[in-house]
């Protein structure tokens, strides 16, 4: 290990230090939060400034803080499957009610779908608005390889079907998806567990001392889960520190000038859907900025981590503790919205592309012939990503695919997407939280003193200073 890199992990660890001085202090999670996000900024961009994106100083001192930035995610990853299991179970056992289970999942899926439809609107808007058009674009080896990459892969995405993916989602050995080993276990878990829940509610008349100490075990079990994704969350003003430092270090300038328009036009598509996303929280009748305020630790999470998945703990911490959102609620929608209709990876994303695209092959984008099948494909493919993994890729590949466009060329956008991914996944979760807003809303079991509540509920647990 060189000199230079001694020093950069030196400063990387005097940070830490100040993030856990703020956390002895029992200053506020959002404090805590947001101070590792503008110090991770400063001290990347101070990396990039001196030594360069591609230097080795860069990717050696980025190699040890990926062991706290992506530690981090992965303990985030390890608490999602007991959360979920533990959360829905308990959820069915107060409910002893089917027909209020229909109801949160349909509301839920519809929402999630919905909204990515209108997500893909946008996306077309923001095209048009910015011009974009992938005419004229040059590639380098690395987009070239990338291109030969998703032509590789397009196989996989046409034999996605909507009965294949359906089965998908069934379970056939619980077990094995507990480990997340299918791009479709988290489903198949939230299916186990319903299922698991069903047929303790159909004992509890029958048996009730079973079904009595069944209810003890998962209640006890849900403590044990709750107290570790507390743990976990403390850990999150590190982890977005770090992770935050890696990205703006190894960002190359120069690529996202080269595509500042795509750039710009994404994060305006994705802005506008966030105000989507509000718009529908004040219709329900929660305050908007109130509502921001709340969520925006999580989505601080979700833009440094990249990870939609990975954020249901925190997910579903920020709607039970801040919005007043019931648990089994939040955990559909968190659990839901981490696979299926994803407003940016799923919606905004592939209908920019493809509309970019589209005149490299002739057909003219603005078409209503070209539009309707588009909108209609995107809010199948919100649904197909689930099926195969690699997020806003292969919802990607799939619309270009039914749409018979050229997949190589999205490999022209390589040097910027991880940049635009951030702003994705915050959008993906955002989205996911709204559906469990609105369904909780709708059924009329929103605790509007926790959302209305001036006092700020730190997710990791601990107490804030006053």
């Amino acid at each position: 290990m060189t000199l230079p890199i001694l020093l950069n992990l030196a400063v990387a660890l005097a940070v830490c230090a100040l993030l856990y001085r703020m956390q002895a202090s029992h200053q506020s999670f959002t404090r805590r939060v947001f101070t590792g996000l503008g110090l991770g900024v400063l001290l990347g961009a101070a990396l990039q400034a001196i030594y360069g994106a591609a230097s080795p100083e860069v990717s050696g001192t980025n190699a040890w803080l990926d062991v706290v930035g992506s530690g981090y995610v992965k303990l985030l990853q390890m608490i999602v499957i007991p959360l979920i299991m533990v959360s829905i179970v308990g959820a069915i056992l107060k409910l002893r009610d089917a027909a209020s289970l229909g109801k949160i999942s349909a509301l839920t899926i519809g929402i999630l779908i919905a909204t990515t439809a209108v997500a893909a609107l946008i996306g077309i808007a923001m095209a048009k608005l910015f011009g974009l058009t992938a005419v004229g674009l040059t590639a380098s080896a690395a987009e070239v390889a990338r291109g030969e990459y998703l032509q590789g892969s397009l196989s996989t995405a046409k034999e996605i079907s909507l009965p294949s993916m359906i089965l998908s989602f069934i379970p056939a050995n619980p077990f094995l998806d507990m480990t997340g080993a299918r791009k479709t276990s988290t489903i198949a878990v939230v299916l186990f567990s319903v299922f698991v829940g069903i047929a303790a509610t159909g004992i509890a008349a029958k048996k009730p001392a079973e079904f009595a100490s069944f209810s003890h075990f998962v209640h006890v079990a849900h403590t044990i889960v709750m107290r570790m994704v507390t743990l976990v969350l403390r850990l999150t003003p590190f982890g977005v520190f770090a992770l935050m430092t890696k990205v703006v270090a190894g960002s190359s300038l120069q690529d996202i000038l080269n595509l500042l328009n795509f750039v710009l036009a994404s994060y305006s598509a994705l802005f506008l859907m966030f105000g989507v996303h509000l718009l529908l929280v004040a219709l329900a009748g929660y305050n908007p900025l109130r509502f921001v305020k709340k969520i925006m630790p999580v989505l601080v999470f979700a833009f440094t981590s990249r990870t939609s998945a990975g954020s249901i703990p925190m997910n579903v911490a920020t709607q039970t503790r801040r919005l007043g959102t019931p648990e089994g609620i939040a955990n559909f929608s968190a659990s839901f919205g981490a696979t299926i209709g994803q407003n940016g990876c799923a919606g905004i994303y592939p209908a920019m592309l493809a509309v970019m695209i589209a005149p490299t092959v002739g057909i003219d984008p603005w078409s209503m012939a070209f539009l309707l099948p588009l909108v209609a494909i995107v809010v199948f493919g919100s649904i197909g990503v689930a099926g195969v993994g690699g997020g806003a890729t292969f919802a990607a590949l799939i619309v270009l695919s039914a749409l018979d466009l050229p997949v190589a060329l999205a490999g022209l956008l390589i040097s910027i997407e991880p940049l635009i991914d951030m702003g994705r996944t915050a959008l993906n979760v955002s989205g996911s939280i709204t559906a469990g807003t609105l369904t909780s809303r709708a059924l009329g079991a929103s605790n509007m003193a926790v959302f209305n509540s001036d006092e700020e509920t730190n997710l990791d647990g601990e107490e804030q200073a006053a």
